[in-house]
């Protein structure tokens, strides 16, 4: 089961509000080289097109369908296929920015001193990853996923996971002039008969849905959607607020 652009893009605007706060944090002037590391269908790449028109831009990401929206969204800017675990530069880049995307790469005390690596002098690597590993909606999939019914059907899911926020502090300043790092939970007030699953749809519940038949497929995310409807009720104007945990670090080389 492939990335879905549309769907991802069901709640575009909440998705994009960090990578709009992490950007308001990154003080460069005029960088000459960009790199949006997993850039997915775009939407970031644009925001740092428009902030900085002269770079040269490049977006990195693993999924065809997502870079296929990307290039028709942006097509001045470059995007290549890799892995962003795999990606190495062919100089050094100016700005990293990487939203909503490392989290799914393990080894974080090995990936961010080779990313800082990448990093021209007086450049910056700015990230902005989900912190929401422990709240209710990935707890339900967990729960859900390893029980009996399901343990064999479900694919390798693997939500993500993050390291302590001192632990990137203490990672990162061997390489940086200054590391500032923060947390925000955004308290967002979605809409629609089942927001909160349509959400996870579109990011966390992709590496679990992969392997079932569209029978499989129907039946865990109407379990699922049942537990989170629990779990996340709406109030009287049929708003459901899922409250998303999110970790941000900037790092100056």
């Amino acid at each position: 089961m492939a990335w879905e652009p549309e769907r991802y893009l069901q709640f575009s605007d909440e998705r994009l509000r960090p990578a709009v706060d992490l950007l308001g944090r990154v003080t460069l002037a005029s960088p000459a080289r960009i790199v949006d590391l997993g850039c997915g269908a775009g939407n970031v790449t644009r925001l740092l097109q428009a902030r900085w028109p002269d770079a040269e831009l490049r977006g990195v990401d693993n999924s065809p369908e997502m870079l296929a929206r990307a290039r028709q969204a942006l097509p001045s800017a470059q995007f290549e296929l890799a892995a962003v675990e795999d990606w190495q530069p062919d100089a050094p880049v100016d700005l990293v920015f990487s939203n909503a995307a490392l989290h799914w790469v393990g080894e974080h005390h090995h990936l961010f001193p080779r990313l800082m690596g990448a990093v021209a002098q007086g450049g910056v690597l700015a990230v902005q990853m989900p912190g929401n590993f422990a709240a209710p909606s990935h707890r339900l999939i967990c729960e859900l996923a390893e029980s009996d019914a399901w343990r064999e059907r479900v694919g390798r899911g693997r939500m993500g996971a993050i390291l302590e926020m001192d632990a990137y502090f203490r990672v990162l300043s061997p390489w940086a002039q200054t590391v500032t790092v923060w947390e925000t939970t955004y308290w967002q007030a979605l809409s629609g008969a089942a927001p909160v699953l349509d959400w996870l749809r579109g990011t966390t519940l992709v590496p679990y849905l992969a392997p079932m038949s569209d029978l499989e497929r129907e039946a865990f995310l109407a379990q699922l959607g049942a537990r989170l409807a629990v779990a996340y009720p709406k109030d009287e104007q049929g708003r459901t607020l899922f409250p998303f945990r999110r970790v941000f670090l900037v790092a100056q080389r």
